[in-house]
């Protein structure tokens, strides 16, 4: 990453004489981009590297075809000769996700929301105009062939995990009639393709910004609405999905400047809706169940409650009768339980000890329960933030040395095999009313690796199973001294 970061520093003043002062690795998303923050004396900037240039190229594309309208993206203010760093107006740090988590549903946030979608009708409208969609990554329009990808994904990864019985043939046929449906609908602008809270960013607390729509193509406008609605981790109320669907169709109304049949809209979107949480159902399925990272498995039980919802109470347009039969299937509530975990409640004895520890300075956590048993996880074959001069007066609570631990070395997967592991017992526990376990995370110093460790499955467990956590780093002491000093 230094080489990395080092090319960006040229790139950069090659465009600007502004001092740099620093240059900050941002945790990676999903992708195989690289982003970092540019720190000058008087602002700030974020640089991209991406190895597919096909990507950026689109990416730069999009945005200064959107810049030039005046659209909520960013600008692309320059970029290097191989076009595999490009530098672009920073909107900041808080996404519409973080707003939302922080004051939960205020009528501040509802706002945020709706000037969301004021601003995605406009990008998509306005944006489509003159848009050459052969630059896009993929397949220029969001037809039929795309729809049916998601069904299938949703099929495949999910559905099939589940080993119920099912008419293979009509879920196909209605496949075929529901993605036909969707693929003819009235309208078709810039489909933002993954348009989420995540995406989206407040600048100064009050305008609304959009990152991350280099996989967009020519679709309906419904999919993007039904994608941020719809947004699992955002979980918006039902009351603030129907009137920010309204919303919607008065600023889409406003901007092609004529009305829509808004029955025939919204049955659309509907359909849409059911899509995305196919999706993501497929999505949760892949990783949760074939690559068998533990944390995407408690996100399902949501997903199939949000898709329950939908499915009661709303309608998509075409008759589909395999289809809702499968449905019904996945939503039933002994589906449902399989993925839902034992959770505790106010009764249940258990008490989860976790420590962090030194091997060298303080040697193994005593249990003073008398217990016996539980577990000592060695921490020192992952990569030591702590022989990284930046960050050896650090420790494992400090943002900079998460990064590290998250991007640059196999701490995620060493995590998602504790989980698996440490989840069985904790369960077995809960069920059976034991009261104690312990959980130890041992490294060198007792400072970087093993704190990050011990806070991530401290986390996870209370996030999975509402149980009580003690939480506490053996060697705190030593390292806060070492920051003070």
């Amino acid at each position: 990453m230094q080489k990395i970061a080092d090319e960006i520093r040229t790139v950069f003043t090659g465009y600007s004489p502004d001092e740099v002062i620093s240059i900050d690795k941002l945790p990676q998303a999903g992708s195989e981009r690289h982003y970092f923050r540019i720190h000058t004396p008087g602002k700030t900037y974020i640089a991209t590297y991406g190895a597919n240039l096909q990507e950026n190229e689109t990416f730069i594309y999009f945005s200064n075809h959107f810049n030039k309208k005046k659209l909520a993206t960013p600008e692309i203010l320059c970029v290097n000769e191989g076009k595999d760093i490009y530098i672009q107006e920073d909107f900041g740090t808080v996404s519409l996700l973080d707003k939302l988590e922080e004051k939960g549903f205020t009528a501040e946030v509802y706002g945020y929301f709706k000037k969301s979608l004021e601003h995605l009708a406009a990008l998509q409208v306005r944006g489509h105009e003159r848009l050459d969609y052969k630059r896009c990554l993929t397949n220029s329009s969001f037809g039929k062939q795309a729809i049916m990808a998601d069904l299938l994904y949703f099929k495949y990864y999910f559905l099939d995990a589940l080993r119920r019985p099912y008419d293979k043939q009509k879920l196909m046929e209605d496949f075929e009639a529901l993605s036909t449906y969707l693929s003819h609908t009235e309208y078709k602008f810039f489909m933002f393709r993954d348009f989420q809270s995540r995406n989206i960013y407040i600048k100064d607390g009050e305008s609304v910004h959009f990152i991350d729509y280099q996989g967009g193509m020519k679709g309906a406008p419904q999919y993007d609405v039904a994608s941020l609605l719809w947004q699992a981790r955002a979980n918006l109320p039902d009351e603030w999905k129907s009137k920010l669907l309204e919303d919607y169709m008065d600023a889409f109304e406003g901007i092609i400047k004529k009305q829509i049949d808004r029955e025939i809209f919204s049955t659309q979107y509907n359909g849409y809706v059911l899509i995305r949480l196919l999706q993501v159902l497929g999505a949760y399925g892949f990783r949760g169940l074939f690559e068998r990272k533990a944390h995407f498995l408690t996100s399902i039980p949501l997903a199939l409650q949000n898709l329950k919802w939908f499915v009661h109470n709303q309608k998509i347009g075409v008759p589909v009768p395999e289809f809702k039969k499968v449905l019904e299937m996945c939503i039933s509530d002994e589906v449902i339980q399989q993925f839902t975990p034992v959770q505790a409640t106010e009764d249940t004895p258990l008490v989860v000890r976790i420590n962090s520890f030194s091997y060298l300075k303080t040697g193994y956590p005593k249990d003073e329960t008398k217990n016996g048993g539980g577990f000592v996880f060695d921490c020192r074959g992952i990569l030591n933030p702590g022989r990284i001069t930046e960050y050896k007066t650090r420790s494992g609570l400090d943002k900079p040395v998460k990064d590290y631990l998250e991007q640059q070395t196999k701490m995620p997967d060493f995590l998602n095999s504790i989980y698996n592991v440490v989840d069985i017992a904790v369960e077995d526990y809960i069920k059976r009313g034991f009261e104690n376990l312990m959980i130890n995370f041992g490294c060198t110093g007792g400072q970087h690796r093993s704190v990050y460790a011990a806070e991530a499955i401290a986390r996870h467990l209370r996030n999975k199973f509402k149980v009580k956590i003690e939480l506490n780093h053996q060697n705190s002491e030593n390292w806060v001294t070492e920051l003070a000093g």
